[in-house]
């Protein structure tokens, strides 16, 4: 299997159209060749390609940046002398200086397949600055770790942020490329946007189901995006960023975890069995113990429950449906303690005014189903089932796999 990366490194034909233009590159810690060469110290020792500028997203393009919602500055690269430009700090949009600093924009940036995972966002605002500029934007592929799978409510109007990048479901089954193609056409951006393929790409196959597990290896995109195991929970386990409860944040499972100092593993694991069995297939759930070193209940011991999907005996990645699965474990605790304070109440991302749950779910939806003791699982699965119905539609021209 090969990325787009490495495709445009090996191939002169491929890059030929690249020659005499000013080049950026737009990237992060896992923008990395089969190798581990950064992509941007492979591109800067290519004769034929001239590299201006470079432009970092959400946690540096080196990593620079440990917890969320921590800014980057702009810099000069040390080893190459060229800037860097920060796409988290000041603006998040390319402002003018950024864009005259180069013809054509490569993005090479490793998705988590969900829709909240900015880096998402910061492709659509490139887009949208280079429409009608003149500047290029090539994206060299890489695969989408949790496959093809679509899941959850899609994006209300209105509901836009930088965690929110448009009417996608949690899940959206698509590459990076594919969404920048799905991205032009949706918006209609006049704009110049090409994509190096994927070669040999096979997301349903086993044992990665999405990666190439045991063919390349796993660099953490963001800092708490340690595995494939964690990719597999994120689209569920993100939304309890939104909640008083630990995601595992300061421990080195986050985001496969959760619990509280006063939450009851057993309890809760019962609630969920009984209100919606089918929705804990595919995995294993384990109860356990944890003590963050740092982020919410820091330093407190928590009491929680563990979701294993790096077992290919337990993890079946056709019944496993992690956003179902995580919704569930909110409705169970509402269920057990309906005055329990689940919701969080803090600025996420640039949103101000608006709970953070909300600003994650893309829409109130999930929050009043969870709140409201009346709603069923059957009530969730009929929006749920309805969105991703269309969105499997709405992709359709965006596939290039």
């Amino acid at each position: 299997m090969r990325f787009g990366i490495d495709r445009l490194l090996a191939e002169p034909a491929l890059r030929a159209p690249l020659r005499g233009k000013r080049i950026a590159l737009l990237g992060h810690p896992a923008s990395l060749t089969r190798e581990l060469t950064h992509s941007l110290d492979a591109l800067a020792a290519l004769p034929d390609l001239t590299l201006r500028a470079a432009l970092g997203p959400q946690h540096g393009l080196r990593g620079d940046k440990q917890d969320n919602m921590i800014e980057s500055p702009d810099y000069v690269d040390p080893l190459h002398g060229i800037p860097v430009f920060s796409l988290y700090g000041r603006v998040r949009r390319p402002s003018a200086r950024m864009l005259e600093s180069f013809d054509v924009l490569l993005v090479d940036l490793q998705d988590l397949g969900c829709r909240i995972y900015t880096f998402i966002t910061t492709l659509r605002y490139v887009l949208e600055a280079a429409a009608g500029t003149g500047q290029s934007v090539w994206v060299l592929d890489r695969p989408n770790p949790v496959g093809r799978a679509v899941e959850g409510l899609t994006l209300r109007a209105g509901w836009e942020s930088f965690v929110g990048a448009g009417p996608l479901p949690m899940r959206h089954g698509l590459t990076l490329g594919e969404l920048a193609r799905w991205f032009v056409a949706s918006l209609r951006l006049d704009v110049d946007c090409q994509v190096v393929s994927l070669e040999g790409w096979q997301p349903e196959a086993a044992p990665g189901y999405g990666w190439p597990l045991g063919e390349r290896t796993w660099v953490n995109p963001s800092p708490n995006a340690p595995n494939l195991w964690m990719a597999r929970c994120y689209p569920g386990s993100v939304m309890l960023e939104g909640t008083t409860l630990s995601e595992g944040r300061g421990t080195t499972r986050p985001l496969e975890l959760f619990g509280a100092p006063d939450l009851e593993p057993l309890r809760l694991l019962a609630s969920m069995q009984a209100l919606a069995p089918q929705w804990l297939a595919g995995c294993r759930l384990r109860p356990c113990y944890f003590e963050p070193t740092f982020h919410k209940h820091a330093g407190q011991l928590c009491a929680g429950v563990q979701v294993h999907v790096e077992d290919p005996a337990d993890y079946r990645p056709a019944a496993f449906r992690p956003w179902r699965l995580f919704a569930l474990a909110l409705k169970a605790l509402r269920t057990l303690r309906p005055d329990y304070p689940l919701w969080r109440d803090f600025p996420y991302e640039y949103e101000q005014g608006r709970l953070a749950i909300d600003v994650i779910c893309g829409g109130e939806l999930l929050r009043q189903w969870v709140d409201d003791p009346a709603a069923t699982p059957q009530d969730l699965e009929a929006l749920a089932r309805a969105d991703e119905d269309a969105w499997l539609v709405a992709r359709r021209g965006a596939l290039l796999y």
